[in-house]
């Protein structure tokens, strides 16, 4: 039985992230072709809002085993070292997700302390950088379920 695994929080996410970075840089081209002049947060605030988008669909992807991957060598192998591949992708992908997130949390918390602030608006740096640890950590759990899925023969190999 095949399951459509989901992301809901991840999609909403990247759904709201989308919608707003239209919404700013609509706003900011109708009011630099009526005034000559534009809003100073849409650079800074879409650029967040990528970085929040391009991890939460990276999250979604991963969740739904969508993500490219070069399935030849799975294919070929019998059952078990097939399960060791994975695995062994697994290991893979969670030792760069934790690294992410224990860097991303220790630059977070020294940005918090040291009270930077962002370069355009003056706001604090670790507003924005709280998202890389948090979504980093979402991913990883993204990973983990796809892989317990696909170790269970829940979840083909090709998405």
């Amino acid at each position: 039985m095949q399951v459509r695994p989901d992301a809901r929080l991840e999609r909403i996410l990247a759904t709201l992230a989308l919608a707003i970075i239209a919404l700013i840089s609509l706003a900011n081209v109708v009011v630099r072709y009526v005034t000559n002049a534009s809003f100073a947060f849409t650079e800074e605030f879409s650029v967040f809002l990528l970085v929040v988008l391009t991890f939460a669909g990276a999250s979604v992807a991963l969740r739904r085993n969508g993500h490219i991957r070069i399935g030849l060598v799975e294919r070929a192998l019998p059952k078990g070292p097939r399960l060791a591949l994975v695995l062994f992708q697994w290991l893979c992908g969670a030792t760069v997700l934790v690294l992410i997130v224990w860097f991303g949390g220790k630059l977070t918390w020294e940005e918090y302390q040291w009270g930077s602030l962002s370069p355009g608006l003056g706001l604090p740096q670790w507003w924005y950088l709280a998202w890389l640890p948090l979504l980093s950590a979402l991913m990883l759990l993204r990973l983990t379920q796809q892989t317990l899925d696909r170790l269970r023969g829940r979840l083909d190999d090709e998405p």
